[in-house]
């Protein structure tokens, strides 16, 4: 009996004594632990998002903000029963115009909370409050609104539903623009009911800090007026824009089309969202001359007043690369090659410098390579490897073919000749200040290298001043202002290879005021319809930009109306004179003369008698010649179309008009020979529509 007593005994203080060790381990050594689960199981954590940074441009204008609005979440365990939940789910179907089965299917889930609907008006939320369903609850977020629409959206981007940013500056300075989520925790008992006057907990959201931009909003109102004109006018598949601060390498604009509103980004196709500017690489035709005659003038290959000869064409071993002008443009010295745009005169020069110097500059000037601009999705452009380049190649890459670039490396280029040969990083972001507008970094202009010198610079924008003033890029004249620049016109390349014969990239890149550069610019049209040379299709839209950023940021003008106005004389009747006493009589009226065709008979003269021109203008005399079957075609800028029927019909060619007014562009070119019998299409504008289509170049 007793040893039973004594086993019971023991059996009960063994099991006494693992009771309280269980006990002192559960208290002691995993009370913390087990607290925090059970604290877990009872409180409901709700995220509340921080509010994202404001992106301001450089004058303090907000062209990115966060606005509160109201969304609406479930606790499905609030809602056991099945009619309450069915018509819970029909009130929120209606009133937030949802399917009912999928509101269904999201109170029916079993988690402690699912999002109904994010972003709701506020009328919704104010009808569903009153209507106090059970486990239906609210919550303020924030959302990204653009109130400048589809303003800089390639640069600004845009963020996602949950705060996040997804594309642009939006994503590139996301970690920076996001700030620090708070939360609210909230008690519930074992049966998922919210515990009146329990524990509740409120974090507190730190919000982002804000950007200040080199993006300029009254300038970018500007190019993408003038990228939308463009658009319209040549029906072209895309386009770019790019306005940079020349001694700071600041982006005073920067814009493409096609575009989105990042308001409602999902409503358009994703190949919109592309920044073309920065993202796409082609190969830039005459726009990357500047950087060849930079490279020479530098390395003293060339000298500006080298002579060269241009038959239409230059032998490069067994191969030949045409000059863009059929015909050729005869002898010229290197400014003069440069103002037509003449391919012979770069590929001559191109091969004097050599491969390895023309790498040289190739690479100093960063091509290749990306920028570091501040944006997602920048290319580094394709080159052609040097240890693969061969004669044929250094030729064709000294006019501007075999390398892609892209449109930023290119305006980077531009800038830096204009810059006294100094290369800058480009830069979108100036300062980031707190929500309260303390600075907390500020981003300064950032030089990379010289590549030219201050010498070589001057040379060159004096002579891509007579490119515009002289030459192919005369329609980015702008009054009162000196002009640099340069005309492009590339084939495209197709996907299989080889280049495309109907499909074009008109671009116009340049600086201005030409003797002290203030911006630079370049503009890109991509398979622009009708007329495709860049001196046609982008000159203009690059006056248009610059003039009104000149008169903008009030640089003064250099020449003025009030100047003193050229004398003025009356083009002579010589129709009825012979040649020798038309040539003295034009002579004597201050005038010089260039004669069309081999005849002594003269047909006509261009401009027509009687105009008022100014003195020291030239005349065009075109002769009648029987020996030959060929005539030079006219300029017919400007004339009625019965003007230019008659000029043409006594040059025995025909005319083919489009549209009505005065003449705008013509095809095929003026001064380019053709057979007696062919037909001149002439587009013709009325006066009072905006002409950005002038005299055709390269």
């Amino acid at each position: 009996m007793k040893k039973r007593i004594g086993f019971v005994f023991l059996c009960t203080a063994v099991l006494i004594s693992l009771l309280v060790i269980r006990v002192f381990w559960v208290q002691f050594i995993q009370g913390e632990e087990l607290q925090g689960k059970a604290i877990n199981n009872r409180l409901r954590d709700i995220e509340v998002k921080a509010k994202r940074g404001v992106i301001y441009d450089s004058n303090g204008s907000p062209l990115a903000i966060s606005v509160s609005t109201g969304s609406i979440y479930a606790v499905p365990a609030q809602l056991k029963d099945k009619d309450k939940l069915e018509e819970t789910a029909t009130k929120l179907s209606e009133i937030l115009e949802m399917d009912k089965n999928k509101v269904e299917e999201k109170l029916k889930k079993n988690v402690a909370f699912e999002w109904i609907k994010r972003r709701v008006p506020d009328e919704k939320i104010k009808e569903l409050k009153e209507l106090k369903l059970k486990g239906v609850s609210f919550v303020e977020e924030n959302q990204r609104y653009y109130p400048k629409g589809k303003l800089a959206a390639h640069v600004l981007g845009f963020a996602g539903i949950d705060n996040q940013g997804l594309n642009g500056l939006e994503l590139s300075y996301d970690s920076v623009l996001r700030g620090v989520s708070g939360k609210i925790m909230i008690e519930y008992d074992a049966l998922n009911r919210e515990i009146p006057n329990a524990l509740h907990q409120y974090v507190m959201p730190r919000d982002g800090h804000s950007l200040y931009l080199t993006i300029d909003e009254t300038i970018q109102y500007i190019v993408e007026r003038e990228l939308d004109n463009v658009i319209k006018l040549k029906q072209a598949k895309a386009a770019a824009i790019i306005v940079m601060d020349i001694k700071t390498g600041s982006i005073l604009a920067m814009a493409n089309r096609p575009v989105f509103d990042p308001n409602n980004y999902a409503d358009f196709d994703n190949s919109s969202w592309r920044n073309f500017a920065i993202s796409d690489a082609y190969e830039p035709g005459s726009t990357f001359k500047p950087v060849t005659a930079a490279a020479v003038l530098e390395e003293k290959v060339v000298k500006k007043n080298d002579r060269f000869y241009c038959p239409g064409y230059i032998k490069v071993g067994k191969d030949k690369i045409k000059c863009w002008k059929h015909q050729g443009h005869g002898s010229q010295d290197f400014v003069e090659g440069v103002q037509n745009s003449c391919n012979p005169v770069f590929v001559s020069s191109g091969l004097k410098l050599g491969k390895e110097d023309f790498y040289k500059y190739l690479l100093g000037f960063e091509f290749g390579k990306k920028t570091g601009i501040e944006l997602p999705g920048e290319a580094t452009g394709i080159l052609v490897p040097k240890s693969r380049a061969k004669d044929i190649d250094l030729g064709s890459m000294s006019m501007g073919q075999a390398n892609a670039v892209t449109p930023i490396q290119l305006v980077r280029a531009i800038s830096a000749i204009a810059n006294d040969g100094w290369l800058m990083k480009p830069r979108l972001v100036k300062e980031i200040r707190d929500y309260e507008g303390k600075l907390i970094k500020k981003i300064e202009p950032e030089p990379i290298q010289q590549v030219i010198s201050k010498e070589t610079s001057d040379e060159l924008k004096e002579i891509l001043e007579s490119v515009v003033s002289e030459g192919t890029g005369s329609n980015a004249k702008i009054e009162g202002y000196k002009i640099a620049g340069k005309t492009g016109t590339a084939q495209k390349i197709l996907p299989g290879g080889g280049y495309s014969r109907s499909e074009y990239i008109a671009s116009f890149t340049g600086f201005a005021p030409a003797n002290d550069p203030q911006i630079a610019c370049l503009v890109v049209v991509d398979s622009p319809k009708g007329v495709y040379f860049g001196g046609q299709v982008a000159a203009p839209v690059f006056q248009g930009i610059v003039r009104d950023t000149l008169r903008y940021l009030n640089v003064p003008a250099e020449i003025t109306k009030e100047e003193k106005k050229e004398e003025k004389v009356i083009i002579p009747d010589i129709k009825s004179l012979k040649m020798n006493a038309a040539i003295d009589k034009l002579k004597k009226a201050g005038l010089k003369y260039q004669k069309q065709g081999e005849g002594e008979e003269i047909l006509l003269t261009l401009p027509p008698v009687g105009t008022q021109v100014n003195k020291g203008s030239n005349v065009l005399i075109y002769t009648k010649d029987k020996s030959s079957n060929m005539v030079v075609v006219p300029d017919l800028k400007d004339t009625t179309i019965r003007e230019a029927s008659s000029i043409l019909s006594k040059l025995e060619l025909k005319i083919a008009a489009q549209g009505s007014g005065l003449a705008s562009l013509q095809e095929p070119l003026p001064g380019t020979k053709v057979e007696k019998g062919t037909t001149v299409t002439i587009r013709f504008t009325p006066l009072n529509q905006e002409n950005v289509e002038e005299t055709m170049g390269p």
